[in-house]
């Protein structure tokens, strides 16, 4: 049996993360279940090979969490969304990654198992990743700290 490190266990989180974006994304898009994209995630993205380069194995646990959390309280998080933006830009007007981002993060922050910091760093770091030449890290950044601060006032 082999142990991972911190290092490795953070960076399978990090990578869950990422997943559940694409797989909220994806739920959207091609109006599949929750059930059918984790399975097909789990199956077939997890460690999946790219052009040579293998995709990091993602730590399922944080991964059927997001997903699950991000569905099941979906209409609590727009909601809180929506607070965080401007008036002219409901969430049903941004860009559906950010959509998937916002429904993911707010899933955990919800459930208060990781410190918010965390959690708008990691997600913050997912939107670097989809927008690597956008300002649209900067505004993932403000937006998840307003939903942190209304889910988890105590925490700041």
């Amino acid at each position: 049996m082999t142990t991972l490190s911190n290092n490795q266990i953070r960076k399978m989180k990090a990578a869950a993360r990422l997943y559940a974006v694409q797989a909220l994304f994806q739920m959207e898009a091609a109006n599949q279940t929750v059930d059918q994209v984790i399975r097909e995630f789990e199956d077939h993205r997890f460690g999946e090979v790219f052009d040579d380069v293998e995709m990091q194995e993602g730590d399922v646990e944080t991964f059927r969490s997001l997903m699950e959390k991000a569905v099941d309280e979906q209409a609590t998080i727009d909601q809180m969304t929506d607070r965080a933006l401007v008036a002219k830009w409901p969430i049903a007007r941004i860009d559906p990654t950010l959509r998937a981002l916002f429904r993911a993060a707010g899933a955990e922050l919800l459930h208060k198992d990781t410190p918010p910091k965390v959690v708008i760093v990691e997600f913050v770091g997912v939107a670097q990743a989809f927008f690597p030449e956008g300002k649209e890290a900067k505004f993932v950044n403000a937006v998840l700290d307003h939903i942190a601060r209304e889910a988890q006032p105590d925490a700041f």
